[in-house]
């Protein structure tokens, strides 16, 4: 069973390369979308506009995180129903096809014998 069908996460230096970028890039459009919601409020001075900066990019990066938890949970979920789906899928397949090879056995033994009488 490979390591992700069991929910375990493969580690590499690229992954966790491209997760900073990601968290980078999340970080940075919500300060970009506070800074643009403290520009409609004019009335904010510096310390009161940095703050509620600091405050919606904090509140965004935790919906970002149990989201993508939430996200992760689920395809863990997903990969067990369909691991699970899949061995008895696979169980299946293997009855009929090992029933065909005793149905085609038992047909050759019966021509066989069959052969052997008709030949006497």
């Amino acid at each position: 069973m490979s390591p992700g069908a069991r929910g375990e996460r493969e580690y590499s230096p690229a992954v966790e390369m491209e997760g900073h970028l990601i968290a980078h890039t999340h970080r940075e459009r919500a300060r970009e979308e506070a800074e643009g919601l403290c520009a409609r409020m004019p009335w904010l001075t510096t310390a009161q506009a940095e703050e509620l900066t600091r405050q919606y990019v904090l509140l965004r990066i935790g919906l970002t995180r149990r989201m993508l938890l939430d996200v992760a949970e689920r395809a863990d979920r997903l990969g067990e129903e369909y691991e699970a789906r899949y061995r008895v899928l696979r169980r299946a397949l293997l009855r009929r096809h090992a029933g065909a090879a005793c149905a085609t056995l038992a047909c050759a033994g019966g021509v066989a014998a069959w052969t052997s009488l008709v030949v006497r």
